[in-house]
């Protein structure tokens, strides 16, 4: 069970619930609503905050914005590279390792489509180990979603040349570098 692998109990989950449903409720409305005092829900909120287990992130919803928004699934000798690689890329919105058939799947988002398949083809279908690539686009979304996304990856578009930007390029120099090295 969820909670009691989160070590949750029922007062915790009724507020993660509440906050889910509703970001801007107050402490108050909270409290009122599960009958407990302000203090009580401050302090259960700050400590499920502290764990890690709550968090609040700003960022686009992608079922109100007309972004592209793509999958992609791939194959790679070195999937915790591309994983550290994702930190950096300001078109990737978040990256996975998966068991199955892939390894990584990496979610990307651009107005334009063509920056979308030149960043593939910049890290993932140049990559010699790479051996497999999908690009899938999300045409359709059911439920709010909510991701931050970096405006300045807009003023930049992606070539095998340029990369995706500045810290993209460095920390790709620095991976091929590293793994240049281990070779």
């Amino acid at each position: 069970m969820i909670s009691a692998k989160l070590k949750l109990d029922d007062i915790d989950r009724k507020i993660i619930t509440l906050v889910q449903e509703d970001p801007n409720l107050t402490h108050t409305q909270i409290a009122e609503q599960i009958n407990r005092s302000q203090p009580t829900v401050g302090m259960r909120i700050k400590k499920l905050e502290k764990e890690g287990i709550l968090q609040f992130q700003p960022g686009i919803n992608f079922k109100k914005v007309d972004l592209f928004l793509a999958i992609v699934e791939l194959n790679t000798k070195r999937p915790t590279e591309i994983l550290e690689m994702a930190k950096f890329c300001p078109f990737m919105l978040n990256a996975f390792r998966l068991s199955g058939s892939h390894n990584i799947c990496i979610l990307l988002s651009s107005s334009k489509l063509e920056k979308l398949d030149n960043i593939v083809n910049y890290h993932f279908r140049s990559d010699p180990d790479v051996t497999s690539v999908s690009m899938n686009m999300i045409t359709e979304i059911s439920k709010d979603f909510i991701l931050p996304i970096d405006f300045k990856s807009e003023e930049h578009t992606p070539t095998l040349e340029e990369g995706c930007g500045d810290k993209c390029k460095f920390k790709m120099t620095q991976l091929k570098g590293l793994a240049d090295s281990l070779e």
